[in-house]
């Protein structure tokens, strides 16, 4: 996610909670691998130790994300990495696409291939990163403004039953309505609260994309960055620790 700009998105004044008592299942979408690790891995260790399933699917496998080293050998060694950080926060299933690193679009090749993950997984809710394109820390990279589109898309899409129709008719994956949207990286409307452990485990996760982060000099370190975005979510929730988010009802 290259978050080593600034810190976190600037909060409001106060949040409420987001009440997450009727959910059991949560996909995560996002571009590249370590994109969840910047506060969002601190609530899905949240959510897994009170038993909600999460599952991660990767856009890509961030394979054109180190600047002096060859995309075939960076791809498997961050998939590698991200599957450390999964397991820190309690994630089994983690899938990684092999669409391109750095030219992602919103089309209908990665809605559709949205989609058949969302119909797969059955989420209650979908987590991806903002697609708007300033963002607190900065211009946002083009991979990520594609990612949250077409999840938006694609979560409606999942929902139709006469589009991308080979999915039911070949792999048997029905259509199927999320409720909830919620997207880190802008200006939040609820905040998920955390346990201390939690984000222990949140600056873990993170620390855990090593050869990465190593690329990144003037990168914040892991546990100053997570500290500050989940103290100032947790500040405008109320609470000692949350992660922001925008929760979105969809359906």
């Amino acid at each position: 996610m290259t978050l080593h700009e600034s810190t976190a998105p600037g909060q409001p004044a106060s949040i409420e909670l987001f009440d997450d008592t009727d959910i059991r299942r949560i996909l995560c979408v996002v571009a590249h691998p370590d994109d969840m690790e910047y506060g969002a891995s601190a609530a899905v260790a949240e959510w897994t130790a009170r038993g909600i399933e999460v599952d991660y699917v990767l856009l890509t496998a961030g394979e054109a994300g180190i600047r002096d080293q060859d995309p075939g050998e960076v791809g498997p060694l961050r998939a590698e990495e991200q599957r450390a950080a999964c397991h820190l926060v309690g994630v089994s299933g983690l899938t990684i696409l092999d669409l391109p690193d750095g030219l992602l679009e919103a089309d209908l090749t990665t809605r559709a291939e949205i989609a058949r993950q969302i119909r797969r997984v059955k989420p209650d809710a979908v987590l991806c990163t903002t697609w708007e394109l300033e963002t607190p820390w900065g211009l946002n990279h083009a991979d990520h403004r594609a990612t949250g589109l077409a999840v938006v898309d694609a979560i409606r899409d999942a929902d139709n039953p006469w589009l991308f129709r080979s999915q039911r008719v070949d792999e048997g994956l029905d259509a199927w309505s999320t409720r909830w949207l919620l997207v880190t990286g802008t200006t939040p409307t609820h905040g998920v609260e955390l346990s201390e452990r939690s984000v222990e485990l949140g600056i873990a996760s993170l620390e855990a994309h090593e050869v990465y982060l190593a690329a990144l000099p003037d990168h914040i370190p892991p546990r100053e960055l997570i500290t500050q975005v989940t103290r100032g979510g947790g500040e405008a929730a109320g609470v000692d620790f949350a992660l922001g988010v925008r929760a979105i009802r969809m359906g």
